[in-house]
């Protein structure tokens, strides 16, 4: 028996309550750092970088899900993990200012458990998705949950907005508190049940870790699409900390217009998640390969254009490419986590979730590098070219990492008819 539309949209729940802590870190808990507290922005990054790289253990999360026989458990108790982390991160900015010590290492525990609640609950989730979904249900099924979590970043970030002024830490630790307990209930009450109904009842495995592990790596195609992930996702994060600062430094545009130029890519971004989930499941055009090499290649093109419009500083012309170069990214994204879904259920039995934990483990990895990274660069570019030459060599790295991942999508995958969606090729 398969996932139902219904319990897709139920494990949906648990990716926007994912998503509605995360961005308190990513956004809430940094803009207190660096702006109430006056703290060096460099300390948030760290930070940031710090849950991506706790993420190594998503293999483990994986893992441990597949030999228990049960995944429900590990995403429940990774949610409260995370909750637990998030709340801890809220005491961490009240700590700061009256020992800083004290608030760097609650911190740094508290950013250990958000990456440790991410990676057991989302690998989980997602080894869970992959193995009870349909095949030809799986890039909507893809689309269905990260818009959802992209809906529990926006919501979230809306709803703490409006009821954090004025600003008091004991008013955030509440807010906090409120955020993480009900997340918490949400994902208990969307996951409750599901699997029993979806999945039959598995003997636990008594296999070691290690040997699982190397079991899973010893397949080509399990190897192949690490190395894809790794250098797409790089390519994909790398804009993250270079966009917004491009378009005042380049164009010249205030903080309000820039930020609004996230917005436009985050919209071109649903747009093509939309069209992938839509094409690809319900109307059933195109294998996945099509659609992840299409905005591999669109995303580069367009990385290309905003790079060479630098020079002209024709800032309506930056906000068309954004809006672009969003709507490719996204087209990219979901296709890739479709095909992940599709793969992660191929190959040795009863190792779903050790496959996702080896792949999110590289997505974590080129997270922090493509983050950090890609403001690096443009640091020491400067130093040698001029303001927009820095910035266009960043755009036009990344614009050859996603040729690249276009290249690797042809070689390694291998389309079949739109109803099977996806296989890699011998």
């Amino acid at each position: 028996m398969t996932l139902s539309w219904f319990q897709i949209f139920r494990l949906g729940l648990v990716q926007m309550a994912l998503g509605a802590i995360v961005v308190l870190m990513t956004a809430t808990f940094n803009r207190l750092m660096v702006v109430e507290l006056a703290l060096p922005a460099v300390l948030s990054g760290s930070l940031i970088a710090w849950h991506y790289g706790v993420q190594l253990t998503r293999p483990k999360w994986g893992y441990a899900s597949d030999a228990g026989g049960k995944r429900t458990p590990w995403i429940i108790g990774g949610m409260a993990m995370l909750a637990l982390g998030g709340l801890g991160a809220a005491y961490a900015i009240a700590l700061f200012e009256t020992s800083y010590a004290a608030g760097l290492t609650l911190s740094i525990l508290s950013y250990a458990l958000i990456g440790l609640g991410v990676g057991a609950s989302g690998t989980s989730l997602l080894a869970l998705i992959a193995s009870a979904t349909a095949v030809r249900r799986r890039p909507a099924a893809a689309m269905i949950v990260w818009l959802m979590m992209i809906f529990g970043i926006a919501l979230t970030a809306g709803l703490v907005g409006a009821n954090l002024d004025p600003y008091s830490h004991a008013r955030l630790i509440r807010i906090v508190a409120i955020v993480a307990v009900a997340a918490t209930l949400l994902t208990t009450l969307a996951v409750w049940g599901i699997e029993a109904r979806v999945v039959a009842e598995r003997q636990p495995d008594p296999m070691p870790f290690r040997q699982g592990l190397a079991e899973v790596w010893s397949e080509r195609r399990a190897r192949h699409f690490t190395v894809f992930v790794f250098l797409s996702m790089t390519a994909f994060f790398l804009q993250d900390p270079i966009l917004e600062p491009y378009a005042g430094h380049v164009f010249g545009m205030t903080a309000g217009e820039s930020t609004s130029l996230s917005g436009q890519m985050h919209g071109g971004m649903f747009i093509g998640m939309l069209t992938v989930g839509i094409c690809a499941s319900w109307l059933r055009w195109g294998a996945l390969r099509t659609w992840v090499m299409a905005g591999c290649l669109g995303s580069a093109a367009t990385l290309c254009i905003v790079s060479l419009l630098g020079p002209s500083g024709w800032a309506t012309g930056l906000v068309l490419a954004t809006t672009v170069l969003g709507f490719f990214n996204g087209m990219f994204a979901i296709a890739a986590i479709g095909s992940m879904m599709t793969l992660a259920s191929e190959g040795r039995e009863r190792r779903e979730g050790t496959r996702m934990g080896i792949w999110g483990a590289a997505q974590a990895i080129a997270a922090a590098i493509g983050t950090l990274g890609g403001a690096a660069l443009v640091d020491a570019l400067r130093l040698m070219l001029s303001t927009t030459q820095a910035y266009g060599a960043v755009f036009f790295l990344q614009a050859a990492l996603f040729a690249a991942s276009a290249f690797m999508a042809a070689k390694i995958m291998q389309g079949r008819a739109p109803s099977t969606s996806l296989v890699p090729g011998e």
